[in-house]
Parts: C-alpha cells; structure tokens; sequence
C-alpha cells in the first residue's frame, strides 16, 4: 500500500441543533466539498460531547469527523463557509498522510455498538498483559544503572 496525503476536517455543530437537522449538516458540507473538486472518504458523526470550556456560550457540542482528499484549495473554501455559518462553533482541518481511512457507517447506533465493544475489551481481564508489559520495562530500566555502576567500580 502506498501512503497517500488526504485531509481530516473535525467541525463541532451547535448542541441545540435536532438530530435531523444535523444529518443535513452533514450532507451540507460534504456536497460542498464535492462541489469544490474534493473526494470525500470518509464521514461520521461522533455524537454530542462536552467541550473542554465554553465556546460561545455552548458547554456541548456535537462532533463531525470528516475525511477528504483534494488539491488543497478545497480546504479553504470549505473552512470559509464554516466560518460564515452560525451553526458551526469550530473546526480544524488536518494534513494527513498515510493509509486513506476505509468508510465506516455514520449512523449513530453503530457507533455506540463499537464503544460498547471497545469497553468491553478494556475490562480488568484484559488489561493484564499491558501491566506486566510495564512492569517489563520498569525493571529493564532500574537494571541498567546498577549494571552501570559495577563497570565503573571494576575499573
């Protein structure tokens, strides 16, 4: 596979905004995008979250992964218009440059079954195995000090 150089744009919407409303959102910038010459890859919704501090009054806000391949100028365009729309409280768009991302489903009842499944994987069970990989590394790195010092004495 060859890395190839894309771009993720990651916009969060205003939380007062109705689940199907959002959904036209979401068709809204990605037939902007198409419309300005960029491919679209990939495009979910992440579901309403809490902002870190407030951004325009809002404590929440409902986040949109969106990943896209073009000849850059597309990216200013599609920033410019969300810039302009009040609906948008904020958006970042990234340089990518690796693996192009595969298309997952957007619907929201799939992403709670792959959280569900990821916590699932996360139980104590699990996590064994990464605290003895730790503790590897812990004695690895206490080691190789007293190892150091027996060599300075010797000489």
């Amino acid at each position: 596979m060859t890395d190839q150089i894309y771009y993720e744009t990651m916009y969060i919407l205003r939380p007062d905004i109705a689940e199907d409303e959002v959904a036209n959102f979401i068709d809204k910038y990605n037939k902007l995008l198409e419309k300005l010459g960029g491919k679209i890859l990939d495009s979910q919704m992440r579901g309403k979250r809490r902002l870190a501090y407030p951004i325009a009054k809002h404590r929440e806000g409902i986040y949109v992964q969106l990943s896209h391949q073009g000849d850059g100028q597309h990216v200013f365009n599609i920033e410019k218009a969300m810039r302009l729309s009040e609906d948008v409280i904020r958006y970042l768009t990234v340089k990518q440059e690796g693996p192009l991302p595969k298309p997952r489903s957007s619907n929201k009842g799939s992403t709670q079954l792959e959280n569900k499944e990821k916590d699932s994987n996360d139980s104590p069970n699990n996590s064994e195995p990464k605290t003895e990989e730790n503790n590897e590394n812990k004695i690895a790195i206490s080691e190789v000090p007293s190892s150091e010092s027996k060599e300075s004495e010797e000489s």
